[in-house]
């Protein structure tokens, strides 16, 4: 696992108004680990699932009950009928 990677290719990327301003484009998960790569960091799926993980188990009950929140209003919104 390469969190420490992943932290690492964030770290640049405030350094980097280039890469921050890639990073705040819409894109997928293939398109963000092919980024990572030409920025010279190597991550996995994993990775990110991982990272996603480490930030939501730091999260209180009330903040994660807030995003579920903010998901399913989104979702109702998205989904017709």
């Amino acid at each position: 696992m390469a969190l420490h990677q992943l932290d690492q290719f964030l770290q640049q990327a405030r350094l980097d108004p280039n890469l921050a301003e890639q990073l705040k484009q819409p894109m997928d998960l293939e398109a963000f680990l092919a980024l990572a790569s030409r920025a010279g960091y190597q991550l996995s799926e994993q990775d990110v699932l991982a990272a996603q993980a480490r930030q939501e188990a730091s999260l209180s009950n009330r903040d994660l009950q807030q995003r579920a929140g903010e998901e399913a209003r989104r979702l109702r919104s998205f989904i017709p009928g």
